[in-house]
């Protein structure tokens, strides 16, 4: 079973390093349309851009603890972690994550006001969810080319 693991682990290691500067790209892609809300965002586009974002978030979390130490100034920072690193990032990229998730939206067929579902408790992120694991709208739809074919 160990040998297995190594195994796994090598080929992981080998593919990151072929991959690793298309997965960045992902995340750098949403950053360049900064704030670009027409148009369409592949599924790929979107969760690495989710992925990274957490990376970074985690990152100058401890940085800020390190720091400045864990100093929370009310209940809200202690809950979401946010030091004055993690905050300035968030502001950062807050308009981008919107963009790009409004954009993953369009690529389903869907408008970008459903992300206000998200805004109903229990349910509404379910459903936010579901809507941002759909594989893309075949061929093109009012907001653009399939992101798929085009690529």
């Amino acid at each position: 079973m160990e040998l297995v693991l190594k195994e796994v682990e090598k080929k992981l290691i080998i593919w990151f390093e072929k991959e690793k500067e298309k997965v960045m790209s992902w995340y750098f892609e949403v950053l360049k349309k900064y704030a670009v809300f027409a148009g369409r965002a592949r599924r790929k586009e979107y969760w690495y851009f989710c992925l990274f974002n957490a990376i970074f978030s985690i990152v100058l979390s401890i940085i800020d603890v390190r720091i400045w130490g864990f100093q929370p100034v009310d209940k809200l920072s202690i809950i979401f972690g946010l030091g004055l690193l993690g905050g300035l990032y968030s502001l950062a990229v807050l308009i981008p994550s919107l963009a790009v998730t409004i954009r993953r939206f369009h690529d389903t067929g869907k408008s970008g006001w459903w992300l206000l579902i998200s805004l109903v408790p229990f349910v509404g992120c379910i459903v936010l969810l579901i809507f941002l694991v759909r594989d893309s709208e075949p061929g093109e739809n009012r907001w653009g080319a399939n992101p798929k074919d085009v690529c």
